[in-house]
């Protein structure tokens, strides 16, 4: 029998496109990139770098199924980059080899990398995986955790695993 499909949730953490001011392009490349993985997005949303409603957005989408939750944004060192900050502060664990693999595959790419602070954490029963805001980035660091990312889910929603 073969594992049910991944519902997936994205966060846009961006205080521009939460405004209206820029258009979002980051959730709607990893909606193509869920797909393309034959995940289903269930729920996306736009928020502002807001530790507060980026905690509530993720506990909703939680609630509501999403084994999977994909941040874009706010994993920089700018002074409104609060995105890691707000999963620290609700999440069950954190699972640093996500950040470290994101981090080390992506230096390959650009001397920049270095600066982001993306991460992968358990909050309620959801992996939520902080991904950087550039859509190229946050597409190639999905790609370098996607091979962890179905059994990580697995263990967050408590399933029973053989491995």
């Amino acid at each position: 029998m073969s594992d049910p499909k991944i519902s997936v949730g994205i966060i846009t953490v961006s205080d521009r496109a939460h405004a209206g001011e820029y258009e979002d392009h980051g959730g709607p490349a990893l909606v193509v990139a869920c797909e393309e993985r034959d995940w289903e997005v269930i729920a996306q949303a736009v928020v502002p770098d807001d530790l507060d409603r980026i905690q509530t957005t993720i506990r909703g989408f939680s609630s509501q199924g999403c084994g999977l939750i994909l941040t874009t944004g706010g994993t920089g060192i700018a002074h409104r980059d609060v995105t890691p900050e707000a999963i620290q502060g609700i999440m069950r664990v954190e699972i640093p080899g996500f950040g470290e693999t994101m981090r080390m595959r992506s230096l390959e790419i650009t001397p920049n990398a270095i600066l982001s602070r993306s991460l992968a954490a358990v909050v309620d029963s959801s992996l939520v995986v902080a991904l950087p805001g550039k859509p190229s980035g946050a597409v190639e660091c999905l790609g370098f955790v996607e091979r962890a990312i179905p059994h990580s889910v697995k263990l967050a929603l408590g399933v029973p695993t053989s491995c």
